[in-house]
């Protein structure tokens, strides 16, 4: 599948579809368009059968630096407006969350505000040592109230309240520390190491991976022992899976599992 409009591209290749934000002379903003044209592509992917993982990156310098200021500022006296416009941002956000595909975020710049919350909502985060992270909402009067949710998510609690009260960059180096990236490489490493992420990822059952990803975060907002009756429902009906059986039995005949999606 290769798709484009002026505002993203999608590009397939060997089950990993990559999703690129298109806007440089923007930033990359997120406004009511990008974020219309983002969901859209959500949307087409969750349904693509020749998709088995998502990298989401970008053009330019800035991988997104979150809302497009001027919009808002144009829309001040519209609260309507406002308020779809963070509407769409975090359906935009649940649909990443939701995707049955891991996405994995591919950093090669700044990622600020909605931007660190886009990289926040993805599984997986791989970035080059000259990328940063900021919630800086709070340097203009405007708390970054909904990029605070996958934040305080991703990483513990007094970290994602000096990111949010203080507004401050953080280093590539810092965000792994925290636990909002995974990997920390040179740029000239960051192609390879994603795309061997991903390929691994590909490699395994799509069926399962979609039953994990589901369950990892519905059974995060669980308490502990709803958490394991939750699971324990997952893993019975994960094993009466094909892709289950099948890869069991491979796993005890020493072969490799012959994959079917279901």
């Amino acid at each position: 599948m290769t798709m484009s409009d002026s505002f993203v591209l999608l590009h397939t290749d060997d089950g990993i579809t990559t999703l690129t934000l298109n806007q440089p002379e923007r930033r990359n903003s997120l406004s009511m368009a990008m974020l219309e044209a983002l969901s859209r592509a959500l949307s087409e992917l969750a349904e693509d059968d020749n998709t088995r993982v998502v990298v989401l990156t970008a053009t330019g310098p800035v991988f997104c630096a979150g809302h497009d200021l001027k919009e808002i500022r144009e829309q001040f006296d519209q609260r309507d407006a406002q308020h779809r416009l963070f509407e769409l941002c975090s359906k935009v956000m649940l649909q990443i969350v939701g995707l049955p595909k891991p996405v994995i975020a591919r950093v090669d710049g700044v990622a600020t505000a909605a931007g660190c919350q886009l990289v926040a909502s993805c599984d997986l985060a791989v970035v080059t040592a000259s990328s940063r992270f900021a919630t800086p909402g709070v340097n203009i009067g405007l708390f970054c109230s909904t990029p605070m949710v996958a934040l305080s998510r991703n990483v513990s609690r007094k970290h994602a309240m000096e990111m949010l009260l203080t507004g401050n960059m953080v280093s590539a180096e810092r965000a792994e520390q925290i636990g909002l990236v995974n990997h920390v490489v040179d740029a000239a490493s960051l192609d390879e190491t994603v795309h061997t992420l991903a390929t691994t990822i590909a490699g395994k059952s799509s069926h399962t991976l979609k039953i994990g990803k589901e369950a990892f975060y519905r059974q995060l907002e669980m308490g502990l022992a709803d958490a394991y009756d939750y699971t324990a429902n997952v893993m019975t009906e994960n094993l009466a899976a094909m892709d289950a059986r099948e890869g069991i039995c491979a796993f005890l005949e020493k072969r490799k599992p012959d994959w079917k999606g279901r």
